[in-house]
């Protein structure tokens, strides 16, 4: 690339060159309607852009990012929301998990009516609706408490309903339900009266890790304890965290079964036992 008797040459990737072109244009820095990549190598010299590390953020900051994100979502803030998905795109300590789980959030197109419940939420009004599981079997659900959540890149709507006929999680958590977005009828929001729910309700599970796993686990915000236990050889990390919906501790669970103990409660631990003994008939062992 050349620029009046002076020049230079870059030898980069056809990627590196997209990105340089792409940051030259965001800088309007244009040779009539194409990004010129000389102007922005020229405005960094002169130092009129200053450039910053791209992997100096702390774990702490990015685990704030991370909830505040999350809370603007659970409480229907998107557009709030999907400002620090773009900002935290932009960061190179993203974990591949944390990454993927933005680019899908980002991807999945806004139901017509996702903005009706995001400004029941965003109100704490209590609201009703008709649902749809997976055999097409109609429900109808008094929400007093909701939130959106990403699960296996589907989108959910966990609630505490009145309703707890039909629910087969523990007797303790049966006001919580999870319902997939693109099951809800859009014709059937309406808004009822009476208090919102702080919260879902929730119990506390005790884990013991095992071997790597209990090296590689990565706090998450429902942790309350993650220790390790000195006592013991080899090492064993403690982790005691809140739960609100049995079916996906387990399906998280599952993944790392041979490294991850239940220790309690004995009811959520007796469950699992049952799924273990169900996974052993089935490969008649």
């Amino acid at each position: 690339m050349g620029r009046r008797g002076q020049s230079i040459t870059l030898s980069i990737s056809d990627s590196d060159k997209a990105q340089l072109e792409q940051i030259a244009a965001e800088q309007g820095m244009l040779w009539g309607d194409r990004p010129n990549i000389s102007r922005l190598v020229e405005a960094i010299a002169r130092r009129e852009l200053l450039i910053g590390r791209n992997h100096d953020w702390s774990n702490d900051r990015i685990l704030a990012l991370q909830q505040a994100m999350r809370s603007l979502t659970d409480t229907g803030q998107i557009d709030q929301a999907q400002i620090i998905d773009n900002l935290l795109l932009d960061r190179s300590e993203l974990t591949l998990p944390l990454r993927n789980e933005i680019e899908t959030l980002l991807a999945t197109p806004t139901v017509p009516w996702r903005a009706e419940i995001d400004q029941y939420i965003r109100r704490q009004e209590p609201f009703q609706l008709t649902y749809r599981d997976a055999t097409d079997r109609p429900w109808t659900f008094t929400i007093r408490y909701a939130r959106i959540t990403l699960r296996e890149k589907r989108q959910y709507l966990e609630c505490w309903c009145e309703e707890t006929d039909g629910n087969q999680d523990l007797p303790e958590l049966q006001h919580n339900w999870n319902l997939r977005l693109d099951r809800i009828s859009d014709a059937a929001i309406t808004s009822v009266r009476g208090q919102w729910h702080p919260m879902l309700d929730e119990i506390e599970v005790e884990l013991h890790l095992l071997k790597g796993l209990a090296f590689a686990y990565e706090a998450k915000t429902e942790d309350i304890i993650n220790n390790w236990l000195a006592d013991r050889n080899p090492p064993i990390r403690r982790v005691v965290r809140k739960i609100s919906n049995t079916f996906w501790f387990f399906r998280e669970g599952l993944r790392y079964a041979e490294d991850c103990v239940i220790v309690t409660p004995e009811s959520v631990r007796e469950r699992f036992k049952q799924k273990v003994r169900s996974l052993y008939e089935h490969y008649e062992l």
